[in-house]
Order: C-alpha cells, then structure tokens, then sequence
C-alpha cells in the first residue's frame, strides 16, 4: 500500500491582493474599496490567512493598520506571486503593454502616491519600465510640452480655468506651517519659505498676504517641501505648504490669512503611448485611494 502524499498548500492569490491593499493602503476600509469587497470580507480573509500560515500579519493600531515582521516577509512573496500571475495571464489572454515611460513630478508627490501608482502598474504591466524625473512643475510642464516627458504631475492654481489644464486628480488644501510656539509667525515684515517661482503654492501664498496688506519678504526658497519645512523648524520662516505635509513638530497656523487650496494636475503628450497611458490611469488610482485615505 501506497503512503498518502498530502497535497501541496498553496496561497490564494485573490487572498492575496486583499492583503497586499490592505498593506499598502494602511487600512482594512480603504483597501475594501479598492478590491471591490466590505471591510468585514477582507478582515474574514486576514483571518483565514493569519490561521494558515499561524503568524500574525498586521497590527491593529488606532487609526491605521501595518504589517507585521512575518507581513513584511508575506508582502514581500505576495508581490511577486502576485506580478507572475499577472504576467502570465496577461501573455495569454492579452497583449502585453510595454515600453518605456517619462513621467515628471515634484518630489513631494513621490513619495506620497508613486509607491502606489508604480506597484498597481508592475503587478499588472510587469513590462512597462518608468523613468523618473523629480522636478518643479513650471520645468516639468515645458518639458512635457518640448516631448521630452510623456506624463507629469503638476501643481496647479484654483483659478488656472484658462491654461488648457482638463486632468485634475486631486486638490489639496494649503496651511501656513510653523511651530507653534516661533516667533516667525509673529515677524515683520513676514519671514516666508515658499515654493520656487512658477509653483502654484507661491502663488497661493502672496495672493493671501497681499489681500491682506500683510507685509512680508521671502526669505528662502525651495523646489520641496522638505526645504521649506526645514526654514520652519528652524523657525527662521513660515511656509505655506498642503496640509498632508505638515508634520510634527510644525503644525498649521491659524493667525495668518486663509490659502487658497491648489490641484495637482496630470499633463500628458499626445502621442505619449498606450504604456503612458496605462501609468496615468494607475495614478488616477493611487490618488483616489490617497484622497479617501
């Protein structure tokens, strides 16, 4: 008599994918929505999926969930299970979409959603390679324009109707950061860290202080974020930044005049290509799982 060989345990790839948006997302809610499931599916899914491999995968925090020390291991499997089955799908039941994309953004915005867009893109498209330029928007929009660039991301003004942008992917709402006990704040004329010349967050800011008759000097200047954050934690400036990037020990200050809110906008050549395509449509993505975030 033959010993029973027990079968191979395998892992479910559509399991999987709930893992992997749950990990990326940050949040059982957020991923639901993007895999199309209700919170309570997804929490069933991690439930069997924890059993299974008898580790704990995330760790429920207040308002957030992250993985784990085994979930940084799964995550890590997942993605490539998850990118071959893709791939191997896509070889037969579609034409595969590669070639090589130039995409531009300020090197805010990549950080905060590439990781996202450029996943969704390699799982899906594991053949599309992207080229990354981090610059400001003014440069970014003339490179688009000369062909040089396929995609960016811009910084756009409220107000920017006219300038042929349509693609708007999402706004952020602009604070004055500073600490909250500087004496920037307080200067005058205004110390201000703003954004370079042509940034629709400079513009923001001067339109508000001039409205205001309020008298002020730029005091330094950066193409990121993190440059004029530094001028307010030195409490050498305020800086007029989204509200997404102003972190402790900055906080948002109320004395100054309102901002108003800036859109990030996504340009594209028009001959740019289906693989520029398929990115853009990834980044539409990722900012809607940021914007519901």
């Amino acid at each position: 008599m033959h010993a029973s060989i027990n079968p191979p345990r395998t892992l479910d790839t559509d399991v999987l994918r709930s893992f992997v948006a749950i990990a990326e997302a940050g949040s059982f809610t957020a991923a639901a929505r993007q895999v199309h499931r209700t919170p309570s599916a997804l929490s069933m899914q991690i439930k069997g999926l924890e059993n299974r491999l008898a580790q704990p995968l995330f760790v429920r925090e207040a308002r957030r969930v992250r993985v784990t020390e085994h979930g940084e291991l799964l995550l890590s499997y997942a993605r490539r299970l998850l990118q071959l089955n893709a791939e191997a799908v896509s070889h037969f039941l579609a034409p595969a979409i590669e070639g090589q994309v130039g995409l531009g953004l300020p090197d805010d915005l990549g950080r905060r959603v590439l990781p996202r867009a450029l996943g969704q893109l390699a799982r899906e498209h594991p053949q599309v390679t992207v080229n990354v330029v981090a610059r400001g928007s003014a440069e970014l929009s003339a490179r688009v324009a000369a062909g040089d660039l396929d995609l960016a991301l811009i910084s756009a003004g409220s107000d920017d109707t006219d300038s042929g942008i349509e693609d708007i992917v999402a706004t952020e709402r602009m604070v004055w950061a500073g600490l909250p006990d500087g004496r920037a704040a307080h200067r005058r004329p205004l110390p201000l860290a703003l954004a370079n010349h042509g940034c629709a967050w400079r513009s923001s800011a001067l339109a508000a202080l001039d409205g205001a008759n309020i008298n002020y000097r730029i005091a330094y200047s950066s193409e990121s974020g993190t440059g004029q954050s530094a001028a307010a934690l030195a409490d050498l400036a305020v800086a007029a930044l989204p509200a997404g990037l102003v972190e402790p020990p900055l906080v948002a200050l109320r004395e100054l005049p309102a901002l108003a809110a800036t859109r990030i906008a996504l340009i594209q050549r028009a001959d740019a290509g289906t693989a520029a395509e398929t990115l853009a449509t990834c980044l539409r993505a990722a900012f809607d799982a940021d914007q519901r975030n």
